[in-house]
């Protein structure tokens, strides 16, 4: 280890330890999921470099040192919502903070606003939630000293990303139906400027391709139940033969349903729905959802270590590919064989 002058920091006790910067992080805090061994190597290392925590700087700095900083363009979905939920917990275990800055719509000034409020906060690193296309095109005016991490969408150039296998959670629902019998299968997609709606719609067309079946024009709702609701009766209208249904996720599904219950269409007994992201609620509907449960939790703990990393890297511009969290299809009472 090269000779710094002044008094020891944690990167000092890092490269002794021979562990990362989050793990010393950690290990100061207390985390309980620091094996016995790493932890004694680190404050064995403490205790050789005289190092010691400063309580009174460590408040002034704690924001300055200790902070991720969060952009998000919508968070009254499940989806960014529970994204957010996790990446707050998994920054925390950690040893990070982390300040929110809630951006209305991905318009290229807004987007600079948010990350010129961040970095006069001296956070660490931000986490840019880009589920939409534009999200992603405006993460072009990023600093290019400053660590930052995508999640859920997209990626620009040069910026890593952390999404859930949103095509192979599509297929998985698909084939699902397939496997089930049934080759007339209609999709509800999501809103249109939306990377995961594409992704999802991608999957079902690949999977229905591949098995030899027509595709229908997707119905087009906005995430909403209302919408989903909506969905459901143009269905009935216009493909009236259709016995399976994936749905782009589980609010438009469970409008999707009351749609076909008023009209006297049974599920699963003449119409089977597959939703996607696994709510809450989902195993509570009547009946209770299959649906692709989404993991969160992984995604945000990994995002987490994805930017922990990228802190510590001497090359800010990224090349590596992103990092793919597996979706998992939940198979409920919603499903069933194809109708005789």
């Amino acid at each position: 280890m090269e000779d710094r002058p002044g008094r020891p920091v944690m990167a000092d006790v890092a490269e002794l330890a021979g562990v990362s910067h989050q793990t010393v992080s950690r290990v100061l805090n207390d985390h309980p999921y620091v094996k016995e061994e790493t932890r004694a190597k680190v404050l064995a290392a403490m205790a050789e470099l005289g190092y010691r925590r400063n309580l009174t700087a460590r408040a002034l700095a704690r924001r300055q040192s200790d902070t991720i900083g969060v952009i998000a363009f919508d968070t009254t979905l499940h989806g960014p919502a529970s994204t957010l939920f996790s990446l707050e917990q998994a920054a925390r275990a950690a040893g990070y903070q982390t300040q929110v800055v809630t951006v209305p719509d991905p318009h290229p000034q807004a987007f600079a606003d948010a990350v010129d409020r961040l970095v006069a906060q001296s956070v660490c690193g931000v986490v840019v939630l880009a589920p939409q296309r534009a999200a992603v095109q405006v993460m072009a005016g990023l600093p290019a000293d400053l660590p930052a991490v995508a999640v859920e969408g997209g990626t620009a150039p040069g910026v890593p990303s952390v999404v859930v296998d949103q095509f192979d959670g599509a297929q998985q629902a698909t084939r699902h139906l397939l496997d089930l019998g049934h080759t007339e299968i209609a999709h509800v997609r999501g809103r249109l400027d939306w990377l995961e709606a594409e992704a999802r719609l991608d999957g079902w067309q690949q999977a229905m391709t591949a098995a030899g079946l027509r595709l229908r024009e997707p119905l087009v709702g906005d995430w909403s139940a209302r919408s989903g609701y909506a969905a459901g009766l143009e269905l009935q209208r216009r493909w009236p033969e259709v016995t399976g249904v994936f749905v782009a996720n589980d609010h438009m599904a469970l409008g999707l349903v009351r749609a076909l219950a008023e009209a006297g269409v049974d599920v699963p007994g003449q119409v089977s729905v597959v939703g996607f992201d696994d709510i809450a609620e989902a195993e509570f509907l009547r009946p209770p959802l299959t649906t692709v449960h989404q993991d969160f939790a992984e995604v945000g703990a990994r995002c987490v270590d994805v930017l922990v990393e990228r802190m510590g890297a001497a090359d800010r511009w990224f090349q590596g590919r992103p990092v793919v969290v597996p979706g998992r299809l939940v198979v409920r009472a919603s499903t069933g064989p194809v109708p005789r």
